[in-house]
């Protein structure tokens, strides 16, 4: 009895996913909740455990395809003895597809081309009738598309003009180039963010406004206790907890930025869930600290260095990534002076962190070298005034300048 592999629930609003990678082959034997095939949301990457123990019998969705929620990726059958059967099933299907090659998909295929393969015939304005399908009862599959176009076969001729506007193709590069360039898929992931940003940009009236924080009292209070409190609470004292907890502090005072818009009304929410944006090997991703506004600074960095390292080995779960009312980006770790940081939608605002640097500042009518970093504020126009977001920012220099206003709620 074979049982099937299907896509599990992937969270709120996420309706579909692309394969990513299998982790076994046909025939392999599989134990019971061991990671078979990983699985790239718009948001996460998520490991689909095996329902059972067995074999690997059958595969139904390839790398790159796409598949909804419920979807049949493959299946498992019981013992040893079905995974000898099924590497027999699969190398006598190119032998039938050999023995009939005269046979047009068209003419044997009751099936609708593989999502993968429906995607690509459209990226190439090509029919699913033009190309022989090797999948099950003749389903055209993305590796046919792939061979078809290698073949050359191309799109017939359009019989009218386009009614929506044509995509501009890239220039073909010259043959000394070619050889030297590499085309890969965008993930998913990488999908969603290049859309999510430049969403943000159509939709929001987005402007940056900026400041500059005399870090020294900050790094003074880390240095002085950094080695007592790794000691207490086990996690290192970082500057994330200070901004993080600074940004609380100005956001109960100008709710305006922690809203966000929703057609004609402005949702205020009474709660801060700070997003936390922190890069991986497969593009940025904002897991968010809940209620930071009600944790200490040693709980924050605790929650942090958590979803930090869940982030960089891909273990965020869904609720991890979730209802982020504001947004911190530290460009600074990775040398950044200065930048105008893109809005998370639907958020009103998202503070940009920069690169301490040593620079000559007058204090008290003296000229002294001091540890500064910019600050940026990006927000929604809509919803946040000029004064209000410039209040914003100076109340989180305040904050920093001066953290005994942290301790005192001041």
């Amino acid at each position: 009895m074979a049982t099937e592999i299907r896509v599990p629930t992937l969270g709120e609003s996420v309706s579909e996913a692309t394969v990513g990678t299998w982790f076994k082959k046909v025939g392999d034997v599989i134990k019971a909740d061991e990671p078979i095939v990983e699985l790239e949301t718009d948001k996460v990457t998520v490991e689909v455990p095996a329902p059972a123990s067995g074999v690997l019998s059958e595969i139904l969705a390839g790398n790159g395809e796409t598949v909804g929620l419920g979807a049949l990726l493959g299946q498992i059958a019981e013992g040893a003895s079905a995974g000898a059967a099924a590497p027999a099933a699969k190398a006598a299907e190119p032998v039938a597809a050999a023995a009939a090659p005269a046979a047009s998909a068209a003419a044997v295929s009751s099936m609708p081309p593989a999502p993968a393969a429906a995607k690509m015939l459209a990226e190439n304005s090509l029919s699913a009738e033009q190309v022989d399908g090797s999948g099950k009862r003749g389903q055209v599959l993305k590796g046919d598309v792939i061979a078809a176009v290698a073949r050359g076969i191309s799109a017939p001729a359009a019989p009218a003009a386009p009614a929506e506007p044509i995509k501009i193709a890239r220039a073909p590069s010259s043959e000394a180039d070619a050889p030297r360039e590499e085309r890969v898929k965008m993930t998913r992931l990488r999908q969603t963010i290049a859309k999510r940003l430049k969403d943000a940009q159509n939709t929001a009236a987005m402007l940056t406004t900026y400041n500059e924080v005399d870090m020294k009292a900050v790094m003074d209070l880390r240095a002085r206790y950094k080695d007592i409190f790794e000691k207490k609470h086990g996690v290192k004292l970082g500057f994330m907890g200070f901004f993080t907890k600074a940004v609380t502090h100005a956001l109960k005072e100008l709710p305006a930025v922690n809203a966000e818009i929703d057609g004609t009304d402005i949702i205020y929410k009474n709660y801060c869930h700070v997003g936390v944006a922190v890069g991986t090997d497969k593009g940025l991703v904002v897991p968010v600290v809940r209620d930071a506004d009600q944790m200490s600074i040693a709980e924050i960095e605790k929650e942090i260095g958590r979803l930090g390292k869940a982030a960089r080995d891909g273990q965020l779960s869904m609720a991890d990534m979730q209802g982020g009312t504001f947004t911190i980006s530290n460009g600074g770790v990775y040398g950044s002076l200065m930048s105008s940081p893109i809005l998370n939608a639907p958020q009103s605002g998202i503070l940009g962190m920069h690169k301490i640097q040593e620079r000559p500042v007058v204090v008290a009518g003296q000229i002294v070298i001091r540890p500064m970093m910019y600050l940026a504020l990006s927000y929604d126009h809509r919803i946040v005034d000029g004064k209000e977001a410039v209040t914003f920012l100076v109340r989180v220099k305040e904050s920093l300048e001066d953290p005994e206003r942290l301790v005192l709620d001041l």
